[in-house]
């Protein structure tokens, strides 16, 4: 199985920032490939996609609506995932979730929520205007 558990949101003015930081633990993420991705869902809509990255080689993809203010990686050693998002804006209150997606290939992103497995509790970012 894969645990994981995020942290790091909070209240936050516009045009801040806040890094949230996804902790990954189980013996299934130890011992497979995953890649790694963050979502949100705000209050009456849809979960969405925001960020992912590759389980090696660093490859990332973003969201056009936070591309240039959001910064994802990850150290596989500690098992974690990050997003440093600055830039902060309102639109961006939401609750933000870390997901996992095993992979059979080190370098292959994955955007699509569907192919995500494992997925955190999640943390709830909120931007004051």
């Amino acid at each position: 199985q894969v645990q994981l558990v995020e942290s790091g949101g909070g209240l936050v003015q516009a045009g801040g920032s806040l890094r949230l930081s996804c902790a990954a633990s189980g013996r299934t993420f130890s011992s497979y490939a995953h890649a790694m991705g963050w979502f949100r869902q705000a209050p009456g809509k849809e979960r969405e996609f925001v960020a992912a990255i590759s389980f090696s080689s660093g490859r990332t993809s973003y969201a056009d609506s936070v591309k240039g203010r959001f910064t994802i990686s990850r150290d596989n050693a500690e098992k974690m995932v990050y997003l440093q998002m600055n830039s902060l804006k309102p639109e961006d209150t939401a609750v933000y979730y870390c997901a996992a997606a095993p992979v059979a290939v080190a370098f292959a992103i994955v955007t699509s929520i569907s192919e995500y497995r494992y997925w955190g509790q999640g943390t709830q970012v909120t931007v004051s205007s």
